[in-house]
């Protein structure tokens, strides 16, 4: 026991009397109770980040330990997808970073404004207990642009934001919206209403394929021109640019072709999603440290899509079967990243940052720095 420790556990033993004497009695405990729950090596890690940074880095972490190699000399908010760990927490903070829950839940339920409460005094309550500086609101169900579905949505975002402001000093509220607010996946929300009642929304540019609608063929995950055509419609709909944050796609979709023809197009399977009769559901995604090994023993080798600014390869898995691997690398999101700097945007993101290889091999080091690299601002490129 340390000789602070000890004087407060004397204190604590015989307390002093009178009206001073509660109030100090009242203070040391939290003082003890604070130190004793805090899993930090320094106490002041504990505490809400207060800091909001001219540009943000928004980070979703899926779990395991690998956090430790990211850069964190870019990284402002690290949303945590994966089991809570308190060590990314301290590490975070230390960083002057955000940590953030992961808040998803039945939009059936929340159309009862006591559910809804409950719901956000839950998430506030976690959050205090880990230490954590906000909330990523995932929901990606549909909605009827007429249900009160529509209308319960927005409610929440707003009273979410509210709440977490007024209980964590420096908190920050995010949503997750589609690349596009054009009703993607029978999507219809209250874009405007919910970029409003939050700090920002995080824009998923990324899943383009998930309804197809032309010729069932395998295609970019994140095309250039449709990409930066669902930041024009957000921004149409009077949504400041300050409140859009551009999340990029760090992994890629395999399809197997149905069959592939001389000029490197692949026919996929039928696999319907809400409504449309394709999806990207005919491939399987694979993170980008996968691909990067793969493209080496590829029949193509790296191929380059002029008209979706993206890059694919070919190759034949042992059954025979031919395969189309679309994908993005720094390529593709500098020319996307662009448009960050000219439209003024909060900043950009990704899913997700366990997709690279941080193994320290040479050559995939390389490979994992200039991912990162990409992100960070044009001007501090130069």
């Amino acid at each position: 026991m340390s000789r602070l420790q000890l004087r407060r556990w004397r204190l604590l033993s015989s307390p002093p009397r009178g009206i001073r004497g509660l109030a100090l009695l009242a203070l040391l405990a939290l003082s003890v109770a604070a130190g004793t729950d805090c899993p930090c090596p320094e106490p002041e890690l504990c505490r809400p980040i207060r800091h909001h940074p001219d540009f943000e880095v928004f980070v979703f972490d899926v779990g395991q330990k690998i956090w430790k190699s990211y850069d964190w000399s870019q990284i402002t908010t690290v949303a945590t997808f994966g089991k809570y760990d308190s060590e990314l927490m301290c590490y975070a903070h230390s960083k002057g970073a955000r940590v953030v829950l992961k808040g998803d839940v039945s939009l059936k339920d929340i159309i009862d404004p006591a559910f809804r409460a409950s719901w956000i005094a839950q998430k506030v309550n976690l959050a205090k207990t880990q230490y954590m500086d906000g909330i990523n609101i995932d929901i990606e169900q549909e909605v009827n642009c007429l249900s009160p579905e529509y209308d319960a949505l927005t409610a929440l975002v707003k009273e979410t934001t509210d709440t977490f402001h007024r209980e964590i000093e420096g908190s920050q509220v995010t949503f997750d919206v589609a690349w596009s607010p054009k009703n993607i996946d029978r999507r219809c929300y209250n874009y405007t209403g919910i970029a409003d009642a939050c700090d920002f929304v995080f824009v998923m540019s990324y899943d383009e394929q998930s309804q197809i609608w032309s010729e069932c063929i395998a295609a970019a995950n994140a095309p250039y021109n449709q990409t930066l055509t669902g930041y024009n419609d957000y921004i149409k709909m009077n949504i400041n640019p300050k409140k859009l944050v551009m999340g990029v796609p760090w992994y890629g979709y395999d399809y197997t072709c149905l069959n592939l023809s001389e000029d490197h197009v692949c026919t996929i399977a039928k696999v319907p999603f809400r409504g449309a009769p394709c999806s990207d559901a005919a491939g399987r995604q694979v993170p980008y440290k996968m691909i990067m090994k793969q493209i080496n023993s590829s029949i193509s080798g790296n191929q380059w899509d002029k008209d979706q600014q993206a890059p694919y390869y070919n190759y034949k898995d042992p059954a025979g079967h031919f395969h189309q691997v679309w994908y993005d690398n720094p390529q593709s999101i500098s020319l996307k990243a662009t448009y960050i700097q000219n439209y003024g945007l909060r900043g950009i993101g990704m899913w997700n940052a366990n997709c690279l290889d941080y193994s320290g091999d040479a050559v995939a080091k390389q490979q994992t720095e200039e991912m990162w690299e990409v992100l960070k601002p044009k001007l501090l490129q130069r």
